[in-house]
């Protein structure tokens, strides 16, 4: 019944959300500027967006954060540099830090009510099953491991975690944990140094690109070494 309940609430929030898109010209409107900014990789203009609201922009920043969440390709991480250049550090990054958990828990208890099938149609099958080696390797600390290591998908580990019997509270906890301190570091640098953000990134991707291509070298070694003895034998 706690399973038909949350499929239930999921739907009704999908058909309620689906119905504003197609039927007000305000709230689609305001759904493709957002995903627009995003796509781009925009900051100024998202911090701008984001201002827009007024005393509402905390809470604007907080549904980028779950819009970004549903919608995985979307980046997270420039909705905090975003959140730093707008809020200053130390409430950018609270704010995101805030963000952050509420999208994870979004992500999290809509796989737990879909299953399975629904999340890999959401996140792609090779993302999840990369997650599944993800988790099958670090157990416990699947989570608070993905947060820490940039390059990792936050949604994926967040769709995944619905998927494993962990408990909400600790899911919460080692993601709150795991994403303050690079969630720190990108307010500090959305707020004191917006200029080098690109640098950043680059030298993120290419660490993330490298630390790939070693993985995928090892794993290749390993395959050969395997051949070579079944040949020996």
């Amino acid at each position: 019944m706690v399973r038909w309940g949350r499929f239930a609430l999921v739907m009704a929030l999908a058909v309620v959300f689906g119905a504003l898109y197609s039927f007000s010209d305000v709230f689609r409107s305001e759904v493709n500027e957002a995903a627009g900014i995003l796509s781009r990789g925009d900051i100024a203009a998202l911090r701008d967006y984001i201002l827009s609201f007024g005393l509402w922009a905390p809470v604007a920043s907080l549904l980028l954060m779950i819009l970004q969440a549903i919608a995985a390709p979307l980046p997270s991480f420039l909705i905090t540099f975003a959140n730093g250049l707008a809020f200053g550090t130390f409430w950018g990054w609270m704010l995101s830090i805030l963000g952050h958990v509420v999208a994870a828990m979004v992500c999290f208890w809509i796989s737990r009510a879909l299953g399975r099938g629904p999340v890999e149609v959401l996140v792609g099958k090779v993302g999840l099953e990369s997650a599944d080696h993800w988790f099958a390797r670090w157990g416990l600390y699947a989570v608070f491991v993905g947060r820490l290591v940039p390059g990792i998908s936050f949604d994926v580990i967040s769709y995944a975690s619905g998927l494993t019997r962990m408990r909400f509270r600790s899911f919460l906890l080692a993601t709150a944990l795991g994403i303050a301190p690079q969630t720190f570091l990108y307010s500090y640098l959305g707020r004191q140094a917006p200029e080098y953000v690109g640098v950043f990134l680059v030298s993120s991707a290419l660490v993330v690109v490298g630390a790939v291509a070693l993985v995928l070298f090892r794993r290749r070694k390993a395959v050969r070494d395997g051949s070579r003895k079944r040949t020996v034998r």
